[in-house]
């Protein structure tokens, strides 16, 4: 088999999905990396839970780094003209009332109906969940990245999930480090290959049975 895509490469492949004048909410990890590649003459207004809207890409020096100037994820990040400020229940307000266009997040399972398990992992001590019940199920549109499988080769795409589920029925689109599959009513479509990778290979580490797309083209990247 091919190699597999590292994480800034599907974040990458994430941003293709930003459109012009999108409010997007990234999850930390993968997901954060996204900001690092707006798409040329596109404008993306990125939204944090923590209480910011319209920063702008990771700080890459120490120059760039502003203390009171954070993602989600912790990260520093560069400030854009008209960047606001705000508490925890304006930023909620804004998610459960529908306000967020686009919502980025890791995954650990995702079953072939849409339903999200990304917070809890069966005998490790919970932690907090964050916004991404909220988000799950307020943003109009979710979009999983993740790796296809376990660093034991465990599946990830499922029939069902067995870990505690974040919201049901809630994610339209799975970036993997091998393909791209959009859930629909019918089942989950493969839409795009990694480079190298067939379908046939991704079908063998997904449990569901996927709806090979007739316009399946290798990820653009």
């Amino acid at each position: 088999m091919a190699e597999r895509l590292d994480e800034q490469t599907m974040a990458l492949r994430v941003a293709r999905e930003f459109e012009d004048g999108m409010v997007v909410n990234l999850g930390f990890g993968t997901p954060t990396m996204a900001a690092n590649y707006i798409p040329e003459g596109k404008e993306v207004i990125f939204q944090s839970e923590n209480g910011c809207l319209g920063y702008g890409r990771i700080a890459q020096t120490e120059a760039e780094q502003n203390f009171h100037l954070v993602n989600a994820g912790g990260q520093f990040v560069i400030g854009h003209p008209g960047m606001c400020f705000f508490e925890h229940a304006e930023s909620f307000t804004m998610i459960r009332g529908g306000h967020i266009d686009l919502c980025v997040r890791g995954g650990l399972q995702v079953s072939e109906k849409g339903d999200l398990a990304n917070w809890l992992i069966p005998g490790r001590e919970p932690g907090g969940m964050g916004g991404a019940m909220d988000l799950a199920a307020g943003a109009a549109r979710l979009i999983i990245v993740m790796t296809h499988t376990t660093k034991d080769n465990e599946l990830k795409i499922l029939k069902e999930c067995s870990y505690a589920l974040t919201a049901p029925h809630c994610v339209d689109l799975v970036v993997t480090d091998i393909a791209v599959i959009e859930v629909t009513d019918k089942g989950l479509v493969l839409k795009e290959t990694a480079p190298g990778w067939t379908a046939k290979e991704v079908q063998a580490l997904t449990e569901p049975k996927l709806i090979i797309s007739p316009s399946l083209k290798v990820m653009a990247l």
